[in-house]
């Protein structure tokens, strides 16, 4: 061992070892911004299972101001309820949120020491121009990764203009709640080592200069939200809180190759600007308050976006577009941008998370007023997860006890008054929206369990959806009936709504024979009973309207196709299937009864087009321009395809409240 030892010792007194020193830019880098790093330890609250649920985590920032305001992203302390900042030389000083913006993902915080020194000093580092970036800049990522003390990686500048591919877009990849923050954002993209907890923390050039804001990881790529545009957020933020920004309601995408120059519209949102400036799909923007506009590809979106969101709130714009070749103008008058998702509320009386509905929102429900209370997230075995018949996220809860639920505050002042001093659970009615249909159920505030209601219907048909009445519901109700089931839907233009039938009336026999339907099980029953009549049948209902009995003759419809019995056409070229619009689809769609279309059934993965971003449930109501009302059209066109040399076809799609473009590119064998 000793000599072995000897050895090692004689070798290295052989050597020369020469130390480098650090390149004179890192040295710059550091000087300016290492000082003014930041760690973050947030604890914040995100809806988990009916809970708003604490949740630690790490990440970064770095202080921009004399008077301690710490730019991060939204993801990391957006949702803060507490954060404690460690600075550069270890000082522990706790912050408060100022204000946050999940659309561009930038948040502010300022630290408040607990001193009581009047006059507080912090190091600042300094933005630089972002848009002066170009691939191949040394680049600084600066923070602390994992949760580990500063530290700095060095790379290059890989792409000045990042954005994630479609896949990613598609599957929600920039979503961050409810804004997509691709829409605003090209990413700075650089190979400089960031890992998770680098988010928040600044990219920084050479001149030890703030160009960047790093968000996300993409692979061996960092991406940082570029500093100019975190620069002017922040500033929004530190002195009203808040950022305002202008809405016109259009969706829109990049132009196809060898048209004119433009923005081409996808769709405009009922009662917006844009529609009542007559802007419908298909219009090519050719300019935006005189300025021109042209996006070429997917890279281009974000700054027409920037753009849009840019205008002052109320200011009147002149638009310049073009339809089917004729150059056409109009002028809006843009509105404040409104929120898509406002902060989620526990109400842990009721088990749920949920949230007041935005017009947005509301919109994207297809609800016609923003009154009642969004379900966000179920406790599993919670008063509503185990309510008869159950509730769900996603459903709407419109009125407890037959009085209107208008906000989050209405239903906790509700809830209040009917708990009082009670120590024991409490059977409450709820009516709530789920699609398009309202129920009622019963929830034990602080109670659990119960069941699911199904039901179909074919042959002879009484054109309304309803719902089983249990012995608790009928003793919620105080209904002067043991058995019943109610009306939940009636279906417009058909029978039952001719005979006045109504939702909420309370169905107690059929021919004077009682319905016996009692448990959730038995939603078929009255189905049951009707399909033993010929088509065609007047039937006697004998009902309850608001505790009055009545009796209304219905005549029975034949029953309206399935899902099953839709005419269909798979395409092998486009690896997609198509069928007919059945009757339930127009039902929970909330489809027109005059909406055509060919209903996207099944779309093989990686498939043209699934590549292309076309999804199950989309509607095509064009291809190439020729109409496809039925899926007879959508067969006669794509089969004329595959014996011509073309390489895509333009979809046109409707997608929810949506209406968009699709280029399906064809590859043949």
């Amino acid at each position: 061992m000793k000599r072995i030892t000897h050895l090692i010792v004689t070798l290295l007194m052989g050597l020369t070892v020469t130390v480098q020193a650090q390149p004179p830019s890192l040295d710059q880098a550091i000087k300016q911004v290492y000082p003014a790093l930041v760690r973050l330890d947030v604890v914040s609250v995100v809806p988990d299972d009916g809970r708003l649920a604490k949740r630690r985590s790490f990440g970064s920032g770095v202080i921009i101001s004399k008077e301690g305001h710490v730019i991060t992203n939204h993801h990391v302390a957006g949702k803060a309820i507490a954060i404690t900042c460690r600075l550069s030389d270890g000082t522990l000083v706790p912050a408060a949120l100022v204000g946050t913006d999940p659309l561009a993902d930038i948040a502010v915080v300022q630290l408040t020491p607990d001193s009581d020194e009047k006059e507080q000093t912090w190091p600042v580092a300094h933005f630089g121009n972002s848009d002066g970036v170009r691939v191949g800049d040394v680049v600084f990522a600066m923070g602390s990764p994992a949760a580990l003390s500063q530290s700095v990686t060095r790379g290059i500048v890989s792409n000045a203009a990042m954005i994630l591919p479609d896949m990613a877009r598609r599957s929600g990849g920039t979503l961050l709640d409810g804004e997509d923050v691709g829409g605003l954002v090209r990413w700075i993209g650089h190979d400089a080592i960031i890992f998770g907890g680098n988010s928040g923390g600044p990219l920084v050039n050479e001149q030890g200069e703030i160009i960047g804001i790093n968000e996300i990881g993409i692979g061996s790529l960092g991406g940082a939200i570029p500093g100019n545009l975190a620069q002017s957020v922040a500033s929004q933020l530190i002195d009203t809180g808040t950022v305002e920004r202008s809405w016109i309601g259009i969706t829109y995408q990049a132009r196809f190759p060898h048209s004119p120059k433009g923005v081409l519209i996808g769709g405009v949102v009922p009662g917006s600007p844009a529609e009542g400036a007559g802007l419908k799909s298909g219009d090519l923007i050719t300019t935006y308050d005189g300025t021109p506009v042209d996006c070429v590809t997917d890279e281009d979106l974000p700054l027409f976006n920037a753009m849009l969101l840019a205008v002052p709130v109320g200011q009147t714009v002149t638009i310049e577009y073009e339809r089917q070749g004729d150059a056409m103008q109009t002028r809006l008058t843009t509105q404040s941008r409104p929120k898509v998702l406002l902060d989620p509320k526990e109400f842990r009386d009721w088990g749920m998370v949920a949230r007041d509905l935005t017009p947005m929102l509301a919109l994207e429900l297809k609800q016609v007023q923003t009154q009642g209370v969004f379900i966000t997230s179920l406790r599993p075995g919670g008063p509503c997860a185990t309510a008869k018949p159950e509730l769900e996220p996603g459903d709407v809860i419109v009125s407890v006890q037959d009085q209107p639920v208008a906000s989050l505050q209405s239903l906790r002042t509700q809830t209040e008054t009917l708990l009082g001093e009670a120590s024991e659970r409490l059977p409450v009615t709820v009516t709530f929206i789920r699609k398009n249909d309202e129920y009622v159920s019963v929830v034990r505030i602080g109670s659990e369990q119960d069941n699911r209601n199904v039901g179909s219907v074919q042959k002879a048909w009484l054109p309304v959806r309803t719902q089983v009445l249990t012995r608790d519901l009928i003793k919620a109700m105080d209904l002067p009936v043991s058995r019943g089931t109610r009306v939940i839907q009636v279906f417009k233009g058909h029978s039952a709504e001719q005979a006045g039938l109504q939702v909420g009336d309370i169905l107690v026999k059929l021919d004077g024979a009682p319905l016996t339907a009692s448990n959730v099980g038995d939603s078929d029953n009255l189905n049951q009973r009707v399909r033993q009549y010929p088509v065609g049948s007047e039937v006697a209902i004998e009902l309850l309207r608001q505790g009055r009995p009545m009796t209304v003759t219905v005549t029975l419809e034949v029953s309206q196709e399935t899902v099953s019995q839709m005419a269909r056409y798979e395409s092998t070229l486009l690896e997609l299937s198509v069928r007919d619009i059945a009757f339930d689809d127009r039902v929970d769609l909330q489809l027109e009864p005059d909406q055509q279309g060919a209903y996207v059934e099944r779309v093989q993965r990686a498939g043209w087009a699934d590549l292309a971003g076309i999804v199950p449930g989309d509607l095509i109501l064009s291809i190439d321009g020729q109409s496809t009302p039925t899926v007879q059209e959508v067969k006669a066109v794509l089969e004329k395809a595959e014996t011509q040399e073309i390489d895509s076809l333009v979809f046109f799609m409707q997608r929810g409240i949506y209406t968009q473009y699709v280029q399906v590119k064809i590859k043949r064998d």
